[in-house]
């Protein structure tokens, strides 16, 4: 009944376009865009205010400045002003209302996702370059972000079997604007950020964000603290050159929480606040120093070469004490228990990438036209560490487990290397050229289509001792895109498209080579997708998709009982997805979505012997709505929904998290001219839900009834 009733709102949403609300729209509030085109902004449209939902254009998905309705391609796009409007503090957070992504624990130390049933912790992006470090982001800096669905690797390269989440950075406006927020809530947690826009002189800007959080959470003994400043000079050399300098330094440790195991195939019910092992001894930490830099100059009318470089240096370490499967049933001897496990990872990065585009804009033949040329350099360095952890010590029953009814305990924890952790250092050298032309031979035509070569070169050194040797391999691929997009009216585009993508058999971390994965061809991904996106009133976008996408060369065991590989295993992934966003009318706000999706393995692999599973973390339906209506210039009320039917655990389906449903509210008033005090209410009717999980017994609980209240300056 609940799948129905999430079908039926996915449908209503679209209704809510009506004749009669045409009357009442008008067109998008004036910005500063201008402005930003005039100071050679293409790519990232930052204004002076806080921007509406959603937005209008973006160069992310093509490289070139794209009104979304003629990008042939999913994508959903999450403006700074709705991450504030729903108090938005977590990547997890923000993909709970992207239809068709599912956020996953990410073992208590990193932003994981999974979209069109892929998972991933490394398709992350920030101005359109890889970020691809495990660490949880934070949106104190953000403009907006945008979540692209599908393949990509004709824009972004390697990975992205799914798709991708990209967050654009806050820039100078060549305008001024300060902004400060002060939020707490009922957790006791405390966090303060802050926004300086500053034009310096006629060619000189600086913006300077900052953030600083101590934050607690329902979960005993779980907290953080994190805290960061981003401060960026934009010079403007002549009318044709812009050139952006900004570093950014990061901090975040907390504790890393696993979450609940299961008992017999759901999650553990009635410890949604207990701690499962030892809370003082499971902590993430990192320290990221990120450098950018950005040029853009007009070479002639119609003809800009850009540049954008990044230089990030991060330093990762995290330790957990966790529950290691699910409770054991009690005997004559022992109560019911849990298991623990233990280990430790140092995964270092430094990356130094650098990307070259050359965007021509002419019509040649009575055909306009707009040309991509470009090249992409870089280098990872990455260092892997990991331990195994014996626990023991007080609380520890002689299974070395814990008793359900205390499973919080201090533990004596010796860390040592097993035969298999890793112990290595890798090395990835990047180079690629592309080449993407969109077309439009009339008013209702629009081609895109693409071609990138990749040569990737991924070199290990195994210091495990057993080991002691060097694997290297090189991976040269092209990777094509071609979209087709008819515009029967001006407000309606209907699309075709095919992609492609490939991520080598070290996976997206480099998490090594050995004699066996060496040898084997990448994954491959292959997406079909049909589509509309259609404003039926000014400033409304309402999407619609639906795609298969396959994923070839997975692994599978060898047969032979030799231990090798072989490349037979397949992925199927197929599903719908419609959208809405934007606004309604100049009071209305509205981010919805509905998905539904049906991903399994189609032919054996490593994880699924039967070749007859369904993958994790994927509900069959899904369903989110967020509102914002102003009552009056002082007053604005806030509504949404989530809901999303069961999905599976692991690949192995033994444990089911349930389907939920959770409604949160919020009300904003403008206490004085400059001031405006926000509280937000999440899971009003204090649901008890599973939203997130990293395998059976890694479940993280959803927060009961929570309250947010923050205020906001601006002057």
């Amino acid at each position: 009944m609940r799948s129905v009733s999430v079908q039926l709102s996915a449908v209503s949403l679209l209704a809510f376009a009506t004749p009669a609300l045409a009357a009442e729209a008008a067109a998008d509030s004036e910005t500063l865009a201008a402005t930003a085109a005039a100071a050679g902004a293409e790519s990232i449209t930052v204004t002076g205010q806080r921007a509406e939902y959603g937005a209008k254009s973006t160069s992310t998905a093509t490289k070139t400045n794209t009104e979304v309705r003629n990008i042939p391609q999913a994508l959903t796009v999450i403006s700074e002003k709705q991450i504030e409007d729903q108090a938005i503090r977590s990547v997890g957070d923000l993909l709970t209302f992207v239809p068709g992504a599912s956020p996953a624990t990410g073992e208590g130390n990193r932003d994981t996702f999974t979209l069109r049933g892929n998972s991933s912790t490394a398709d992350f992006f920030a101005d359109g370059l890889r970020d691809d470090v495990q660490y949880f982001r934070d949106f104190y800096n953000v403009d907006r972000v945008e979540v692209l669905k599908g393949p990509n690797a004709m824009i972004f390269g390697r990975g992205g079997g799914g798709g991708i989440v990209n967050r654009v950075i806050k820039r100078p406006t060549f305008g001024s604007h300060r902004e400060a927020l002060v939020s707490t809530d009922n957790y006791g947690s405390v966090r303060f950020s802050g926004d300086a826009d500053q034009l310096l002189g006629n060619n000189v800007a600086v913006r300077l964000t900052g953030m600083y959080e101590d934050g607690d959470s329902f979960r005993r003994h779980v907290d953080l603290e994190r805290y960061g400043i981003n401060p960026t000079l934009a010079f403007q050399a002549g009318e044709a050159t812009r050139l952006d300098f900004g570093y950014e330094f990061f901090h975040d440790r907390r504790t890393a929480d696993r979450g609940v195991p299961s008992k017999v195939g759901e999650p553990l019910e009635g410890f949604d606040r207990t701690f499962f092992g030892d809370p003082d001894q499971s902590y993430a930490k990192v320290d990221a120093n990120i450098a950018r830099f950005g040029a853009e100059h007009e070479i002639a009318p119609g003809l800009t070469i850009r540049n954008h470089t990044i230089f990030g240096d991060f330093n990762k370490f995290y330790q957990n004490i966790f529950p290691n499967g699910a409770v054991l049933a009690a005997t004559s001897t022992l109560p019911e228990r849990v298991k623990l496990g233990a280990y430790n990872n140092r995964n270092d990065r430094r990356n130094l990438l650098s990307e070259t585009d050359l965007i021509w804009e002419s019509r040649l033949g009575g055909v306009d036209q707009t040309l991509l040329l470009g090249f992409e350099v870089g280098r990872q360095k990455t260092r892997n560490h990991r331990l195994t952890g014996a626990v023991s010590g007080t609380g520890i029953l002689p299974d070395g487990s814990v008793p359900l009814s205390d499973p919080t305990v201090d533990t004596i924890t010796v860390f040592a290397p097993l035969p298999t952790d890793a112990n290595n250092r890798t090395k990835a050298s990047i180079g690629a050229l592309y080449v993407q032309d969109q077309i439009r031979p009339t008013e209702w035509l629009e081609i895109v289509a693409g071609l990138r070569f990749d040569s990737f070169k991924l070199e290990v050194d195994d210091l495990r001792p057993a080991v002691d040797r060097s694997f290297s391999r090189r991976d040269e691929l092209l990777s094509p895109r071609f979209g087709l997009v008819l515009k029967p009216g001006e407000n309606l585009s209907i699309y075709a498209s095919y992609s492609r993508s490939y991520l080598p058999q070290s996976g997206d971390q480099f998490s090594g080579l050995d004699i066996n994965t060496s040898s084997l061809k990448p994954e491959r991904f292959d997406n079909y997708e049909l589509g509309a996106k259609w404003e039926p009133i000014n400033g409304l976008l309402a999407t619609a998709a639906i795609y298969r996408l396959d994923r070839t060369n997975t692994r599978v065991a060898n047969p032979d009982g030799s231990g090798t590989f072989l490349l037979s295993g397949e992925q199927r992934s197929r599903g719908l997805e419609l959208g809405l966003e934007r606004s309604l009318s100049p009071r209305w706000q509205v981010s919805a979505g509905y998905a539904w999706q049906k991903a399994e393995v189609t032919e054996a692999t490593t994880a699924c012997a039967s070749g007859d599973c369904n993958v994790p973390n994927v509900p069959r339906h899904s369903f989110s709505l967020w509102n914002r209506y102003d009552v009056s210039k002082s007053l604005g009320l806030g509504l949404g929904v989530v809901a999303r039917s069961k999905s599976y655990a692991s690949i192995g389906n033994s444990v089911t998290l349930p389907g939920y449903t959770r409604v949160d509210a919020a009300a904003y008033y403008k206490l004085l001219k400059g001031v405006e005090a926000q509280v937000n209410l999440e899971n009003i009717f204090n649901v008890d839900y599973f939203p997130m999980t990293n395998g059976d017994n890694n479940i993280a609980p959803g927060a009961p009834r929570s309250i947010r209240a923050q205020l906001r300056f601006g002057f």
